[in-house]
């Protein structure tokens, strides 16, 4: 989700006067891609065109700064321009933020996904404010006729301390906007100690907005002469219209149009389905006509499929040969059959889980005189103006799209189905139209978390060493490749620190569409691996912590040579980071004492490495009698590099990925039944509620790499940690997910 840029890119500031005296800052990234899309804007030659607009200076030292990514509740429009402003040496006070819009002339990378943010725009963003700084600073020396190298900034002014003068960001404007611009790339940049505005807690900026109810998310799209509409689509995954009783609902009072819409991709259930368009005066009205349809479908080869016959093809699968071998190091076999060794053997299965965001799918769409206006809640807005211009045959020239905020999404709005629907439906009606999906179509017509099953083997020595270590892993996916994000790597630990290692897999064919859920493959594979190593742990007789610090210590196996034609493995896990956030959270949650916690309460412990991100967790449970759990406490501790731009926001989004692991440990599953999902709302694939929340007490190690994204690596951990303490207070060993499933609740 991010542009790659050729490796000797030059990067060049470029300014502007604007009408009342202010001053534009932006930059020009020559980059692979970059120069053909410039070429091909009608009226903007390559020597007028900036890529990227970032800065707006006002005459009276107010600074507005436009944040480029999509804002879905990770903070980022507050970290982008914290990033410029601190390098700008501007008061964070005195700094505006607006949202931009989609535009891949003057950005790049504009997504929310994978924890990108941070690693990506750390230098980019800081040196578009150190170049705007150093220009003011020429400006100002120009004006005193003094060396550049005698002024200092601080809280958008310049000083002289040889003269006793300073003068502000406002009064240099004109004469900053005639200054030879500065390589971003040779910039000076900040020492860390000198920070002002960075590794400082700064409020959200649509935080007024949110708690007052102001239009702010998708969801509060209001256009002039807008009508509203529902999309139908056939319950069974891409299922298609045969035929449906459109003259009665057009008879409806207030239903303006309805209509077949056949779509484009049969078969990629993230474009536009098959379905029927109600477009009526009110979105009541619509979904009120919807109730009264009658549609045939042609369910297609899906509505053969269960959860159930996945089932039966993982455990058919589990007994004989796998498909193929991903990874293999020494000979596990060997080891296991060696004298003197105990082995175990375990089987752990997570299901399906929808993505469930608490605004539901929307976009409102305007066609007119030949082009299309969009504003959507999407984490990939470029992605989804491709795929609007794909589906419909519109060149994008001709698409323009508004970012909104999202309420949440946790992957779900990488996929743009509701932005091309929406698209669809106003092309053939003419008029604005505001598309809503319900709370069941959100949960009905996902791409959600892929289920997994592995089937583990292991064996320790008689020091309590871990000696071998084998998974068949039975995942989705066509014997070749996996269905999106149902996928486990090669490199997964603890790949590269056994001697001893085979990862196997198998793939079961699915009609049913997955798709990238907070922290993709880790939610499901950090359970697993980490509650496989637990019952490892109890066969050593060893402490959890210490026979997982044991094995972070030994030295990585280089990952196997890449075949012809592929890419090396990307760097796996740090055995020393990952030891520093087990060592402090071990430190922090007092486990040394939890044998003296009182029957029915238990302490367990889980790490996983993700998204750059090393996080290790424990968590505290105690279990009544009649089976409820109860979380008395959290504890995070987490490695994403030197700084915490925003330490507010950096707790808020670890608290946040605990409770969403939570609430995915407790009682979230989708089951498929003839082709279709089964849960529908909250009732059945329930959210963990305010008064469930536990403490969470989070902490930083401090290491000495660049700062990188927390959106999703602090969520993997808790889901093992939880089933550890639950096994550390009764003894149950809960090895599928839900928990809820083994006579266990939690409300």
């Amino acid at each position: 989700m991010t542009t790659s840029i050729r490796a000797d890119r030059r990067e060049f500031l470029r300014v502007s006067a604007i009408a009342g005296g202010g001053l534009l800052l932006g930059t020009y990234i020559e980059s692979a891609g970059a120069l053909e899309a410039l070429a091909a804007a009608p009226g903007a030659p390559l020597a007028e065109t900036a890529l990227g607009n970032y800065i707006s200076i006002a005459a009276d030292g107010m600074v507005t700064i436009v944040a480029k990514n999509p804002e879905i509740g990770q903070g980022v429009k507050n970290m982008l321009p914290m990033l410029i402003a601190e390098e700008l040496d501007v008061e964070w006070k005195n700094v505006r933020i607006v949202q931009g819009d989609l535009d891949t002339v003057k950005f790049q990378g504009q997504s929310a996904g994978g924890s990108t943010a941070t690693p990506t725009n750390w230098l980019p963003m800081r040196r578009v404010g150190a170049a705007g700084r150093a220009m003011i600073v020429a400006a100002a020396a120009q004006t005193w006729n003094v060396p550049a190298g005698e002024l200092t900034t601080a809280a958008g002014r310049v000083h002289h301390k040889a003269s006793n003068r300073s003068v502000g960001y406002g009064d240099l404007l004109a004469k900053a906007a005639t200054m030879t611009a500065p390589a971003l790339e040779s910039v000076p940049l900040k020492d860390p100690k000198d920070f002002t505005i960075i590794g400082k807690s700064t409020k959200g900026v649509d935080i007024p907005k949110i708690v007052t109810g102001k239009p702010l998310f998708g969801i509060d799209v209001s256009v002039p002469g807008m009508l509203y509409a529902v999309y139908h689509k056939c319950p069974v995954f891409a299922g298609k219209v045969a035929s449906a009783n459109l003259d009665d609902i057009k008879k409806i009072p207030g239903v303006k149009h309805a209509f077949v819409v056949q779509g484009t991709t049969p078969t990629q259930l993230a474009g536009l389905v098959s379905g029927v368009a109600i477009v009526a005066d009110s979105w009541w009205t619509a979904n009120s006509a919807r109730k009264q349809l009658k549609v045939t479908w042609d369910e297609g080869a899906t509505a053969s499929q269960s959860s159930a016959s996945y089932q039966a093809q993982a455990e058919a699968f589990s007994k004989g040969t796998p498909q193929r071998n991903l990874r293999k190091d020494g000979d596990a076999d060997s080891a296991m059959s060696a004298a003197g060794v105990k082995m175990v053997k375990g089987g752990y299965f997570y299901p399906f889980i929808s993505h469930a965001p608490l605004e539901p799918q929307n976009t409102t769409a305007h066609w007119k005189d030949g082009k299309l206006e969009l504003w959507s809640p999407s984490q990939t807005p470029a992605g989804g103006r491709g795929l609007v211009s794909r589906s419909l045959g519109i060149p994008e020239t001709d698409i323009t799209l508004h970012l909104t905020r999202m309420g949440g999404g946790f992957g779900r709005r990488l996929y743009n189905e509701p932005m091309v629907e929406a698209a669809a439906i106003a092309k053939q009606v003419g008029a604005p139209v505001k598309l809503l999906w319900t709370r069941e179509d959100d949960m009905h017509y996902d791409q959600y978390r892929a289920a997994g099953w592995h089937y583990f083997s292991g064996a320790v020595d008689a020091s309590g060493k871990l000696v071998a270590w084998k998974n068949h892993f039975v995942g989705f996916g066509d014997g070749e490749r996996f269905a999106p994000s149902a996928g486990m790597g090669a490199g997964e630990f603890p790949a590269g620190f056994i001697a001893n290692y085979a990862l196997d897999v198998s793939m079961i064919p699915t009609g049913v569409p997955t798709g990238a859920l907070r922290a993709p493959g880790s939610n499901g594979i950090a359970f697993a691996v980490q509650s496989f190593i637990d019952e490892l742990a109890e066969a050593a007789g060893k402490d959890p912590i210490q026979f997982r610090l044991d094995l972070l210590s030994n030295t990585p196996i280089a990952p196997p040579a890449p075949a012809a034609g592929q890419q090396p493995a990307p760097a796996g896990l740090d055995g020393a980071r990952m030891r520093g956030v087990l060592e402090m959270v071990r430190e922090k949650s007092g486990w040394a004492n939890r044998s003296s916690l009182p029957k029915g309460t238990g302490m367990g412990v889980g790490f996983h490495y993700s998204h750059r991100g090393y996080f290790a967790e424990v968590v505290q449970a105690t279990v009544r009698k009649d089976g409820e759990v109860q979380v008395d406490k959290v504890w995070v501790a987490g490695d994403i590099g030197s700084v915490i731009i925003n330490p507010s926001n950096a707790e808020n989004q670890a608290q946040g990925c605990v409770i969403d692991g939570l609430s995915e440990a407790f009682g979230q599953e989708i089951t498929i039944q003839n082709g279709r999902a089964v849960q529908s709302n909250y009732n059945n694939h329930p959210m963990l509620r305010m008064n469930e929340a536990p403490p969470i007490e989070v902490h930083w190690v401090k290491s000495n790499n660049a700062p990188t994204g927390l959106g999703e690596p602090a969520l993997p951990p808790v889901v093992p940690a939880l089933t550890s303490a639950i096994y550390a207070a009764t003894g149950k060993r809960v090895r599928t997910l839900p928990i809820s499933k083994h006579d266990l609740s939690w409300r």
